[in-house]
């Protein structure tokens, strides 16, 4: 694990670490408006999805020195995407909330990112997502692509803005 500012810890994600970061994941689906994800996942979809499932690239998670799950931060296959990119999702713990761990695991997805090979990284995000819009083109990523009134489970159109950070 290497050490970042704001006193936590950045390192791999692991099935034992699966629990708690699926916890942040459900309370944020629960909170509702920044996530693609409507339904709280199982275990086993969070798995599949985050750490081992055939999409998966990298994890990395964010904790305290003791140990405490801050977030964590994903790069895996989307269909669509160019060759050498990678889609990123960000979820950091809501309440306390830590300043910081977004950028910190962010750092750190980039070094594993460009370590892999990849040449690009792509972020998705909800339009109503006012958060992280906000946090994407603050670590320098850019708009490249908004698909438009996709709908949300009960219906009602979001678009979706696609942005990217170029590695080369």
């Amino acid at each position: 694990m290497t050490t970042a500012k704001f006193d936590l810890r950045i390192g791999p994600a692991g099935s034992g670490d699966a629990g708690a970061l699926r916890q942040i994941l459900n309370e944020i689906i629960a909170i509702g408006g920044t996530t693609a994800f409507e339904t709280p996942l199982t275990s086993a979809e969070f798995d599949d999805y985050f750490l081992r499932g055939p999409n998966c690239i990298t994890c990395l998670m964010a904790q305290t020195r003791a140990g405490e799950a801050l977030g964590f931060q994903s790069l895996g296959r989307k269909a669509g995407l160019p060759d050498g990119w990678a889609d990123i999702a960000t979820f950091t713990r809501r309440e306390p909330r830590v300043p910081g761990v977004g950028a910190a695991l962010f750092e750190a997805t980039k070094r594993a990112a460009r370590d892999l090979g990849l040449t690009a990284i792509n972020a998705t995000i909800r339009a109503d997502n006012y958060a992280g819009i906000p946090f994407y083109e603050k670590m320098g990523f850019t708009t490249w692509s908004v698909a438009e009134g996709l709908p949300l489970r009960d219906g009602t159109p979001v678009d979706r803005v696609s942005k990217v950070y170029l590695l080369t």
